[in-house]
């Protein structure tokens, strides 16, 4: 847009708000017409009609409010313009967002929901985030979003990407010209096949690709390597497989746009310029356009004067003219003769790269680079293999089985990619690695000698200091040697095994106080997350911007040395997207710490408590997290290596990404079992009061079942909105799991329900996932069902429940409030993590 309409849109929009009519929300009673505006609540983003380059084609779309330059993000009928300004866009007697060229005539756009809409009446609204919503005034549910239908434009919090249940793709396409946005040649979507990537499509084939998720960026874009100024969550999993993007500054405007041109491009808009500021865009040079130098070769842009084009170890130019000419498009070839296949063949390292396409590459996320490496040794189809993510140096596994596609060299950043060379390469290569010319090696020696006659005594100084001060250090705090020693064993990381055969295995990044120090600003107070009896919890951000938590246990922790050493090794050998993944520990002077990974909206309990925060959460969303929790619990029970019992499952111990899936923590008072052990006893009695089943808060005993307890009382919670522990004028005498009770045998449970909710829940879903959280909190646990059972129940409507019976702890004890006490430590009730109780 030239700088002349830019300065009359400026000018004029402030004319043109006070002229139309500005809405806030869209129903049955109104009309947008031409000339009338529907405005977001926060005065963030405006609909209404447009015509691009001033032409007498007339569109629907959304723009931001106070950004002087028009910018749009959205367009409802990009392919049907409207001539004139007899446009109005309204909703039907079907409940649908549609449009109309002229009063009557045949839609130009609708929303299209299926019917059955009819009986109920819906409302639009414009959300500050962009999205324009379609909600059913009944049960408050969005029925439509633009976020589904994207056209050019990627905004904050908007999800690119497959629903794999229902089939939705949500893909950017550009417009057809900078006055057409009609859908254009190019498509900007993920690519779910082998291991999903991003991919630019040009007329439906590739054009450029972002390389794989490896943990904190997408492998092609070394951009984000650095510290970004967004918070990114990638979801990979069987029910979907996306990205949002998240403005780590909400006050920052922000986009990413495809140009009608073929490039990806993402702007932040400069108030005091007024005007948008590129500050990442791909394609960017001759080796971004994908397969640009063919197959089984590898593209580097700095070879200045140079061709870019070179072939992968134990490959040859398939068309040695055309390379020549420098044309590589027909890519490489394995060279004559080569044997690769249990011949001594092995791997060379090629630094630095966007691996290979791995569309077509097979995953396993167990592996370590070693058993990688092993794997595809023994498959003589193995042509590569790579590290799968990079964070913390690397764990998982990607193996090629055909040929290695848009390999390209980065000059920082990068992975390495392992090729499979046959015996006669391997040798060339380690000889070529190892062999320096004769006076390279004198002027090496030379240096050498110097720099060890003037650094000697100052290293000889160092080491006599680093030795003493690590003496001091053990002495002052043995934990240090002995975590040490605790990541290099084998067998199952327990510190209290219900089967004292058990074994330990897997080693634990330690980290430096001083690189924790740095990464939350030497433990700043803006950094704190939050507070528990164990210490505090910080936010981290790495120098390769990777954002981590810190659990920072207090001297005084109800979380002893044995319950971290625990909880460090434990949870390192779990694997599941329910559960919070551990990177690593810190274990210097006083400190005791845990690093996890980032999770953005902290605990389930700072939503579900919260009068204001509760209603962010609606009841798919809630059921949603029940579910997971419930998936998490059945993966430790039944489904990983180990028999996992939580023994602390509780609101605040439930953690919550970007988009709100839930991730179980604190594997402190774990407990690990033998592999048909249903149950263990203890005399030490630990977890949180008014989610302990009986048996083991009087008994001592725990199993599967305890869990199971655990769960049905967070599950009546995530639906009534309230703690066990809440006081109820109707019975101050009982409990959340008491009153539910009552309520169950009046036949008035939905009166339990959150009213924050405001009818977004199906009252039949409603009764019976609170029949199955009474199911589980029934008194003895033969009673309870298992948390296979419980998925089944949640996942299948049709599923006849049984009656559940009376749960244990109907009503509160006399003592709340108060401290239990034992001859070993002492605990406080009303939430709070008991520790050190003897069992009766």
């Amino acid at each position: 847009m030239n700088t002349e309409r830019v300065l009359v849109y400026a000018l004029l929009l402030p004319l043109l708000l006070q002229v139309s009519t500005c809405l806030d929300i869209l129903n049955q009673n109104n009309t947008i017409k031409d000339g009338n505006l529907l405005v977001s609540s926060g005065k963030t983003f405006v609909l209404g009609f447009f015509s691009p380059d001033n032409s007498s084609r007339r569109y629907v779309g959304i723009w931001y409010y106070r950004v002087s330059e028009q910018t749009i993000v959205w367009v409802a009928n990009r392919e049907r313009p409207i001539s004139g300004t007899t446009g109005a866009l309204s909703i039907d007697s079907d409940g649908n967002l549609v449009l109309h060229e002229k009063n009557g005539s045949f839609p130009v756009w609708s929303t299209k929901v299926s019917s059955g809409l009819s009986n109920y009446s819906t409302t639009a609204r414009l959300m500050d985030s962009g999205n324009l919503v379609l909600v059913q005034d009944f049960s408050k549910s969005v029925i439509w979003q633009s976020f589904d239908y994207p056209t050019d434009t990627l905004l904050p919090l908007m999800k690119l990407g497959l629903d794999l249940k229902t089939g939705l793709n949500r893909f950017l396409t550009s417009w057809k010209s900078p006055e057409d946005p009609a859908p254009g040649n190019y498509s900007y979507r993920i690519d779910p096949k082998g291991y999903a990537q991003l991919f630019l499509y040009k007329d439906g084939d590739p054009y450029w690709r972002s390389g794989s998720w490896i943990g904190d960026r997408w492998s092609g874009i070394p951009e984000m390597t650095r510290r970004f100024i967004f918070n990114v969550s990638f979801v990979n999993n069987p029910d979907e497989v996306s990205v949002v993007y998240a403005m780590v500054n909400a006050s920052i405007i922000s986009r990413m746009v495809l140009k009608e041109s073929g490039s990806v491009q993402r702007f932040t808009w400069h108030g005091q310029e007024q005007r948008w500021i590129e500050f990442w865009y791909d394609p960017k040079d001759q080796c971004d356009y994908y397969g640009k130098c063919g197959p089984n070769s590898n593209c580097n842009p700095y070879n200045a004067g140079q061709f870019e084009c070179t072939c992968l170890p134990g490959f040859e130019p398939k068309s040695p003219t055309d390379w020549y000419l420098r044309d590589g498009s027909a890519g490489c070839v394995r060279r004559p003769r080569a044997s690769a296949c249990q011949h001594g063949e092995g791997f060379v390292k090629v630094s630095l790269v966007k691996v290979p396409d791995t569309s077509q590459a097979h995953t396993n996320m167990s592996f370590s680079l070693n058993e990688c490496e092993k794997e595809c040794l023994r498959n003589c189809s193995c042509t590569a293999y790579a590290s799968a993510n990079e964070i913390l140096g690397g764990f998982g596994c990607l193996i090629w089985h055909d040929n290695l596609v848009d390999t390209r060299t980065f000059t920082d950043s990068g992975q390495d990619l392992y090729v499979r060379v046959d015996a006669i390469e391997l040798a060339r290569y380690r000889k070529k690695t190892s062999f320096l010319s004769k006076k390279a090696r004198v002027a090496i020696i030379l240096v050498s000698v110097l720099t060890a006659l003037l650094l000697a005594s100052s290293i000889s100084y160092c080491l006599v200091i680093k030795k003493r001060n690590s003496v001091d250090r053990r002495r002052q705090n043995p934990l240090i040697s002995e975590m040490t020693n605790l990541t290099h064993f084998e067998g199952s990381p327990s510190v209290e095994d219900c089967d004292d055969g058990a074994r330990r295995n897997r080693d634990v990044p330690l980290f430096d106080l001083s690189t924790i120090a740095s990464a939350t600003n030497n433990f700043s107070f803006l950094n704190k997350l939050g507070q528990g009896g164990f210490g505090s919890v910080y936010k981290g951000v790495m120098d390769n911007g990777a954002e981590i938590a810190i659990k920072r246990l207090s001297k005084h922790s109800g979380q002893g040395v044995e319950e971290f050493k625990n909880e460090v090794q434990l949870i390192a050998k779990l694997q599941h997207r329910n559960l919070v993944r551990i990177l690593g520990c810190c274990v210097e002077e006083d400190e005791k710490m845990l690093i996890y990974e980032y999770l953005p909206n902290k605990s389930l309990d700072a939503f579900l408590f919260d009068n204001t925060k509760s209603s962010l959460l609606d009841w798919k969303k809630r059921f949603e997290i029940a579910s997971g929790v419930a998936r998490g619990l059945l993966y430790l029970h039944q489904d990983s290596r180990l028999r996992i019992i939580h023994r602390d499952l509780k609101a605040s111990n439930v953690l919550l990404d970007a988009v709100m899936n839930p991730k179980i923590a604190d594997f402190g008072m774990a407990r690990i079992c033998g592999g048909d052990q249903m149950q263990g006893n203890t005399n030490r009695v630990v977890g949180t009061y008014g989610y302990m089943s009986p048996e083991y808060a009087m008994e001592g005993i725990f199993s599967i079942k305890s869990d199971v307890y655990s769960f049905g009382v967070l599950l009546l919670e995530i639906i009534s909105g309230k703690r066990n522990s809440a006081y109820y004028h109707e019975n101050p005498s009982s409990n959340l799991v008491g009153r539910v009770w009552e309520l169950w045998q009046e036949g008035n449970c939905v009166d339990i329900v959150d009213e924050t909710m405001d009818d977004s829940c199906s009252k039949e879903e409603v009764l019976r996932c609170i029949q199955i959280g009474l199911l589980c909190v029934q008194e003895f646990a033969e009673d309870r069902p298992n948390m296979s059972a419980v998925v089944f129940m949640l996942a299948n409507n049709n599923v006849v429940l049984a009656s559940p019976k009376r749960p244990a702890y109907v009503f509160k004890s006399n003592y709340h409030g108060t401290n239990l006490s034992s001859s070993d430590g002492t605990t406080s009730v009303n939430d709070v993590t008991i520790t050190e109780v003897e069992g009766r």
